[in-house]
């Protein structure tokens, strides 16, 4: 069965632009390139992946673009662009003439939750179709109302929510951001990638059975055809090794038809982003 793997960072370590990296992330302090990924890739039967942006600068997407053209297993680059600036429209013609450019994403995490309503940001967003391009919500649970009413006014617009909106898993919280979850499935246009789990549990003892009450609201809140897996790598590696948490997942999902497993592990991935 095929593998997209639909998440994943490369990076060349710096301190300054990279400073989320905490000193209790030791382990992906450091560069984390092409080569590293391919060896990982091959030995657990992933035949490509998608490259997301981790740092907020045109200088990265292009230096993504740069790594897929010159490597054919990253089927896709999730990059970043000013979505509020004036010249928005011009930035998004220029990255149409890019194939493996799929979509955009900003940190929204990082910021307010009225950041992705204010009106520059929505004209950002509202121009992103028309160019063919889809868009990745990262955010946390306090932002799923914000990501409710961004996806509500976009019906046209293909959005994903990174990382299940990251909820409190080693606290055991899940009402609140399982109501969020549940409004913001019942648009379709709406997908959810199965990813960065691990890192949102405790990192040295989590298990599957304290993750599947999670995946369980995904998977009956999007349904079988608009979830899709991503590893987060290298970012997993703090809690997880690459092949645990796709054994993890895979494991989830084996009692599921073959047909619906080929969903969430490629075909999704092939639709969503136009691989």
């Amino acid at each position: 069965m095929a593998i997209i793997d639909t998440h994943q960072h490369f990076w060349k370590y710096d301190p300054v632009n990279y400073s989320w990296i905490n000193d209790e992330m030791q382990v992906i302090r450091k560069d984390f390139l092409p080569g590293d990924l391919a060896v990982v890739l091959k030995e657990n039967k992933v035949q490509g992946c998608v490259a997301v942006q981790a740092d907020q600068t045109e200088t990265e997407t292009d230096w993504l673009l740069e790594l897929a053209a010159k490597n054919d297993f990253i089927k896709g680059v999730v990059g970043w662009v000013d979505l509020r600036s004036s010249n928005i429209e011009e930035r998004l013609q220029h990255y149409q003439q890019f194939s493996k450019l799929k979509g955009f994403r900003h940190v929204l995490q990082g910021e307010e939750p009225s950041f992705m309503l204010q009106k520059d940001f929505l004209n950002g967003i509202s121009k992103l179709n028309q160019f063919g391009f889809a868009y990745d919500i990262l955010i946390f649970p306090q932002h799923l109302e914000a990501a409710l009413q961004l996806a509500k006014q976009f019906p046209q617009q293909r959005f994903v929510v990174d990382h299940v909106a990251k909820p409190t898993i080693k606290d055991g919280k899940i009402d609140e951001w399982k109501a969020g979850m549940q409004q913001l499935a019942q648009h379709n246009h709406v997908y959810c990638k199965i990813s960065g789990m691990v890192t949102e549990a405790d990192w040295k003892t989590w298990t599957a059975d304290q993750l599947k009450p999670y995946i369980d609201v995904v998977v009956e809140s999007f349904g079988n055809d608009r979830i899709m897996f991503g590893s987060d790598w290298p970012v997993c590696l703090v809690a997880s090794s690459y092949n645990k948490w796709l054994e993890t997942v895979q494991h989830y999902f084996a009692s599921f038809s073959l047909e619906d497993q080929q969903k969430v592990f490629s075909s999704n991935a092939i639709k969503f982003y136009q691989l």
